[in-house]
């Protein structure tokens, strides 16, 4: 009969040195520590690389109003302090998510919602007694809000998760007694999306998934404006959004099919805008980040709108946050784009500011996260794929 060769327990010998089982145990640990520290600075470039993207992104929708303006005219400064209020708060929010990951965010969302409870320019009052009022930047600040608070939960560990999950919570109720139901919707549906990221593992699927609303709901807008859609779906659509609104719409688009290249010049909008013009709207504004861009800078302003939200959404994919914490960052700034898309939001410093601060925390790797990499024999769980 053949016989199995015996197996020993003890000592290996290798390259005629005595080895034990400890010590091959140990050099394996420590060359997957240094597989995984690899691992790490390899993706380094990667998000250094979407850093780069989106600063140059930036610098090109900022040269591109100067572009507009000088051969238009206009009033470019509106449109350049959002530019720099988008590119400061993600600085800042890189440097508060790499400090406090948890801390920052629930900041952030406190803060977010003594804004829209305090801030005269955002609340409903006198001035949004216009028939189309600030409200989308109320409803902007509660989504913020919402979203900080949820990203922070994701971020904590134990009972302060608990905590952080009902100040989410108490966001939908502040939204309730602002009396903004926009920010109602918003909220809440950040905080249902942030308990479903706990069974998503796929993130780069959920994020264009994300890309994808928001780019129908920005089509409907567009055909609202253009008069495309079927008769009953429009009026039903109209009466949601209101007669002054579609009417703004309506002139905005105009304005961009008459000038598609540069469009009227930033800030012109009330110039040339019939509604605004015949004296049926004080408001100086179309109430849609994508219609205002199309009339003031052309399709090539939609274009370079259109990448920053797109850069934001790859920053969260290469993100080295969880992709709990990525995700509900996304569906945040994507509930972001939908109000503005039919709303002010955009108009209002705040917001940027916050966006860009909220982007910035949830990209930004936590300086424990990075001292804990640099450490080859401690082993680390890795989180969910990038997808």
């Amino acid at each position: 009969m053949r016989q199995e060769p015996a197996r020993h327990s003890g000592p290996s010998h290798i390259g005629g040195r005595r080895v034990t089982s400890r010590k091959i145990t140990a050099a394996a640990a420590t060359a997957a520590g240094s597989r995984r520290w690899r691992g790490a600075a390899g993706s380094a470039p990667t998000a250094a690389t979407a850093d780069s993207l989106g600063m140059a992104i930036l610098a090109a929708c900022a040269a591109w109003v100067l572009i507009t303006t000088g051969v238009r005219g206009g009033r470019p400064d509106g449109i350049l302090l959002a530019v720099l209020a988008v590119a400061a708060g993600y600085a800042g929010g890189r440097i508060a998510g790499a400090l406090l990951p948890v801390a920052a965010p629930c900041a952030g969302a406190l803060g977010g919602i003594a804004l829209a409870a305090a801030a005269p320019h955002v609340t409903p009052g006198p001035v949004s007694s216009s028939p189309l009022g600030p409200v989308g930047a109320t409803a902007a600040l509660l989504a913020l809000a919402a979203g900080a608070a949820c990203c922070a939960a994701w971020a904590a560990r134990g009972a302060l998760r608990t905590w952080l999950r009902l100040l989410a919570a108490g966001v939908v109720v502040a939204a309730a007694l602002l009396g903004s139901s926009a920010g109602v919707i918003a909220s809440a549906g950040i905080v249902l999306c942030s308990l479903a990221t706990a069974l998503m593992r796929r993130r780069g699927l959920v994020l264009a998934g994300l890309a994808l609303t928001a780019a129908v709901v920005a089509g409907l807008a567009w055909t609202v404006a253009a008069r495309v859609l079927p008769e009953g779906l429009a009026t039903s659509l109209e009466g949601q959004l209101g007669p002054f609104r579609v009417r703004m719409w309506r002139d905005a688009e105009a304005l961009a099919a008459d000038h598609p290249a540069l469009g009227v010049g930033p800030g012109r909008f009330g110039e040339t805008s019939p509604a605004v013009t015949e004296g049926l709207l004080a408001d100086a504004k179309p109430h849609s980040a994508l219609l205002q861009q199309a009339a003031e800078q052309g399709f090539v302003g939609v274009a370079l709108l259109a990448a920053a939200f797109g850069w934001l959404l790859f920053a969260l994919w290469r993100s080295p946050r969880s992709t709990q914490v990525v995700l509900t960052a996304g569906a945040t700034l994507t509930a972001l784009a939908l109000v503005a898309a039919v709303g002010n939001a955009l108009s209002v410093t705040s917001v940027t500011v916050g966006a860009g601060l909220l982007a910035g925390i949830t990209t930004a790797r936590p300086l424990e996260d990075a001292q804990e990499q640099v450490r080859p024999g401690r082993s680390r769980p890795s989180g969910a794929g990038r997808g």
